[in-house]
């Protein structure tokens, strides 16, 4: 195969870079979830949080997918003001559940995710590689989920929340009885 027909298969050009393979560009838009951002970047729609995924070509024809999600802490989601004791248990107990990721991807993988705490602002940002990039896309789809599902878990009753905390729980109060 030349230079030229490798590009257009998405393969290594001839200046050696390695090119995302349009199958994955298609396995994302096929999603339904995602939108690009650019330069080999999808934002999740079907989350309040900031939620992208950074898709690389990787060794034998795999990609690497870095998924990263950035919730607020819960006293930037809070019209009531939160104890620093409370608001850092809280973020700990985030921290534990968000890395226990176990069973949520099809996929065959082994997490290390990183949690990185700011002063308004976690992120979570996990890794995978894959052959199949239709698995790895649902995969990266279902880490946000899993996030989104643990940040919507810990949240403290008895505290007035703000956007876009109050739509994911309104949300999952019509989905069912959440004890809020």
């Amino acid at each position: 195969m030349s230079d030229r027909e490798s590009e257009a298969e998405g393969g290594t050009g001839a200046e050696g870079d390695a090119e995302l393979p349009g199958r994955v560009r298609r396995a994302f838009a096929d999603h339904g979830s995602f939108e690009s951002a650019g330069d080999d970047v999808w934002t999740a729609e079907t989350t309040p949080f900031d939620a992208s995924v950074r898709a690389e070509p990787a060794a034998d024809g795999r990609t690497q997918f870095t998924v990263r999600v950035e919730v607020p802490t819960l006293s930037a989601t809070a019209a009531d003001e939160i104890a620093d004791v409370v608001e850092a248990g809280w973020a700990e107990t985030f921290e534990l559940r968000v890395v226990d990721v176990g069973g949520v991807t099809r996929g065959d993988h082994e997490f290390d995710p990183s949690v990185t705490v700011g002063d308004d602002a976690i992120e979570v940002a996990f890794e995978l590689t894959d052959i199949n990039e239709r698995r790895g896309v649902n995969d990266a789809g279902a880490l946000i989920d899993f996030v989104e599902g643990t940040y919507v878990q810990g949240v403290i009753p008895g505290y007035e929340y703000t956007a876009p905390l109050t739509g994911l729980i309104n949300a999952a109060r019509q989905q069912g009885d959440t004890g809020f």
